[in-house]
């Protein structure tokens, strides 16, 4: 019980943290991206245009951000710059399509949030291919 309430931990369960975290969060997001993908022609005149751009590359740049992005974390290859697309994208989401409603319609999409910017931060961890590759 005394080690179960410790602060301590190992490197190696830190990194497995770290892999569950941004594995897991590419895995819940890409059905979202890949849903837009197959039903692109039907959303693309219709998708909010959040950038001023027109809807149909805001649509193709959400679609990059949930496919190729999220993907890109699951490998653990570029992740930090995926996860800053996602932090971007989710920010997006929460403050300006959810209106900063982060206790309500924006609660999952701050959750996102959450989990891409600390992945930001931290990094991928060693089971990844940037560390494979010596990044």
């Amino acid at each position: 019980m005394k080690r179960f309430l410790s602060t301590n931990y190992s490197d190696t369960a830190f990194n497995i943290a770290l892999l569950i975290l941004r594995a897991g969060m590419g895995v819940l997001l890409f059905p979202y991206g890949y849903q837009k993908l197959v039903h692109f022609a039907d959303r693309k005149n219709t998708f909010t245009n959040f950038l001023g751009m027109g809807s149909t590359i805001s649509l193709s740049l959400v679609i990059f951000a949930e496919v190729i992005c999220a993907g890109l974390l699951i490998i653990g290859l570029f992740s930090r710059f995926a996860s800053l697309v996602l932090v971007i994208l989710t920010a997006v989401i929460v403050f300006k399509i959810d209106k900063g409603d982060i206790f309500g319609k924006g609660e999952d999409a701050m959750l996102y949030l959450l989990g891409f910017f600390t992945v930001l931060l931290v990094g991928p961890g060693k089971y990844s291919t940037d560390a494979a590759m010596g990044r």
